[in-house]
């Protein structure tokens, strides 16, 4: 459309097709309404009639993206975290019972934390592993390691709560938690969402800062615990 006369000219050509006719010359825009619309095609054979004129189908425009919304982020944060955080506050709760100062509750903790976090995961031992591939180092290149690491924490948290080659379990608590910390430090980077495995797939629960915390908070105790058994 080059002037009012075309403007003038479409309107008067689609108004015998539609309830509402709204045509601009700037924008060069034909906004046509009605119950019985014909398709583009029929509309640009009318319109071709008064002139070489022709519609094309405009795309909507696409809506801005709202900022999101902190609050609304923080609470489904804690929805999900909810039971990992209710598990790891329970056991916190319940290593205080006997302890005798830091070193006693550190000690019941750690035992704590691996029987509960093995139990979880020996519910379902095959969907452990296939979660635990999809980010620890080890179990993306043997898969079979899947199998083998709620044992390990079964392992540990027997050594613990009966403190059983106390030294021997610190350093393999160190080694096995720092390694897998490796893991989600990677995935974290990437930021890719995916499961955590944590309590196996019982839990749908995502990867987060919490994993790390975990691994690290398991490898922090065990170091502050040979220190204290070298001090004495």
């Amino acid at each position: 459309m080059h002037c009012q006369s075309c403007v003038q000219k479409i309107t008067d050509a689609l108004k015998g097709l539609a309830d509402d006719v709204q045509v601009t010359l700037n924008p060069p825009r034909a906004v046509v309404r009605g119950d019985m619309l014909p398709d583009l095609a029929a509309l640009n054979a009318t319109i071709a009639i008064a002139g070489n004129y022709t519609l094309k189908k405009e795309l909507a425009a696409p809506q801005p993206i709202s900022a999101p919304n902190i609050e609304e982020e923080q609470k489904s944060w804690l929805a999900t975290s909810y039971p990992l955080l209710l598990i790891i506050g329970l056991i916190s709760i319940v290593s205080l019972k006997g302890a005798s100062g830091l070193h006693g509750w550190m000690l019941h903790f750690m035992a704590g934390f691996f029987l509960v976090f093995s139990f979880f995961k020996l519910l379902d031992l095959r969907g452990f592993r296939d979660a635990y591939a999809t980010y620890d180092l080890l179990a993306k290149r043997w898969n079979s390691y899947g199998y083998v690491y709620p044992f390990l924490e079964l392992g540990l948290g027997l050594a613990f709560l009966f403190q059983y080659e106390l030294l021997f379990a610190l350093y393999f608590s160190i080694a096995l938690m720092g390694f897998s910390s490796l893991g989600v430090i990677q995935t974290l980077r990437e930021k890719r969402k995916i499961r955590c495995a944590c309590l196996g797939t019982v839990l749908n629960l995502p990867m987060s800062t919490i994993t790390l915390l975990e691994d690290l908070g398991m490898v922090c105790m065990s170091v502050l615990m040979l220190l204290a058994m070298y001090s004495t």
